[in-house]
Formats: structure tokens, sequence, C-alpha cells
């Protein structure tokens, strides 16, 4: 299946927390969006690998995703090798997304530090035809992406671009809520995390108001790119009201 967006993340949750708005964005115009994530989160504190995988599935059939797999890396060792890197040129060269998305490369979590360092070097790989890798005992072809997009989780950044999902806030916060054993549950007996905290939720919305803000609509997710981006701006024109 070729896709237009594949997004990876290093845990169950992190793209729903991250750009779950954008993604029913996206799916909503009728693109086709897969996400790939590195490991099970087996090292969480609350919940199992088997229920997260659960809750994994229900999240994105909310935000109608075509693709979800999980490449069953070890959670808590997402550290630049050459095997992880053949895996996720293996996904790229599978899925020939115009556009992948992964984390920022500063981040509170060292997963996340790790899943973004092999997303861009995964990128740049993927494209050499010296570079071999196999799907179902098939020898693939050399494919790059035209962009990489990084998106925000704990640690925040100036932005390249604030993605509008006032339509889809909602939607992306029934995702993120899919993941029952990860957040706020007044009756729930596990330990208390850094995202089960009862106002992490309301950190969540506060987050989506504040960059909605700054580009004029009610809630936006902020994304970073490395390159210079062209900007449309006859289109602008075409999309502003004229009053």
């Amino acid at each position: 299946m070729i896709l237009d967006v594949l997004i990876f993340a290093a845990h169950p949750d992190d793209a729903e927390l991250s750009m779950g708005g954008t993604i029913a964005k996206l799916t909503s115009a009728g693109l086709k969006v897969g996400i790939i994530d590195l490991s099970k989160g087996e090292l969480g504190t609350r919940g199992s690998a088997e229920i997260r995988k659960k809750e994994a599935q229900n999240a994105g059939d909310i935000l109608r995703i075509v693709v979800r797999e999980n490449l069953e890396l070890k959670d808590g060792s997402l550290k630049f090798n050459d095997e992880y890197l053949k895996k996720i040129i293996s996904r790229i060269r599978k899925y020939h997304p115009q556009i992948i998305f992964a984390p920022y490369f500063n981040d509170r979590h060292p997963d996340h530090i790790g899943t973004s360092q092999l997303v861009k070097e995964a990128m740049f790989f993927s494209g050499l035809a010296k570079i071999n890798t196999e799907d179902s005992e098939r020898i693939q072809t050399p494919y790059r992406p035209q962009k990489l997009f990084y998106y925000m989780q704990t640690y925040e950044f100036k932005p390249t671009f604030i993605v509008d999902i006032s339509n889809y806030f909602e939607t992306k916060m029934k995702a993120v809520k899919a993941y029952d054993t990860q957040f706020h549950n007044s009756e729930s007996k596990e330990p208390e995390t850094f995202i089960s905290q009862q106002i992490f939720l309301k950190y969540l919305e506060s987050r989506a108001v504040s960059f909605g803000f700054k580009i004029g609509k009610e809630y936006g997710e902020a994304f970073y790119c490395e390159e210079e981006l062209e900007f449309d701006l006859i289109g602008l024109f075409k999309s502003a009201e004229r009053k």
C-alpha cells in the first residue's frame, strides 16, 4: 500500500498526543496515513504491552489511519544501530510516503531522541541503491520521501509551521483517551506517572489553545522542519475570507 504520510513514534500514544489533530485532519481530507510505533511501550509504569496494543488499535480507528505497525524494538533502548536503521528504511520503502514525521530531536525521553535520529538517517539512506533491504523476501527499491517534519512532545521549540486543528481537536482527545491505562482514571490503582496526573490533559489542551492563538485559530499543533519550505503567497489570498 502506498501512503501519503507516515508517522514514526517511539511508543504507542506518542503520535496521538503530539499530532492527533493533524492526523485526523489529513485522513478527513482523504489522505492515506500510517503510524509505525517502534516499541510496544513494555517499560511503561501503567498498563501492559498487550493492553497498549489494543488501545493503539482503537486510537488508530478513531483517527481513521489505514496502517499501524509495531516494529517491536526494545523499549528503553531506542538508539542508533544498523539493525534498527534497516527496519525503518524497509518501512519507508514499503509505503513510499511523500511526507514522514518523527519526534523532535531534543526531548525529555531518551527514546524520543533516539527515534528522531533513526528516522532522520533512515530517510536519507532509504534513497541509496547500495543499501539493501527486503520485504516479504523481495528486494526493495530505493525511495526517499520529500520532507521530514518533527512533532512536539515534552520540550517545546519555535515552530516552523502550525496546523489549525480546531475542527479536529475533539477527535484528537478521543484518540488520546483511548489509551485508558495511561491517563488519569480515578478508579485506577496503578502508580501515578508524568502523563497520568489529572492536570496533564488540561495541559495538553492549553498547549493546543496557545499554538492555535498564534495563528488566530482555536486549536493548533506545532511542527519543525530543518529545511526551508516554500510559501504559497497566492494561496493565502485565495483562502482568505474576502469581506
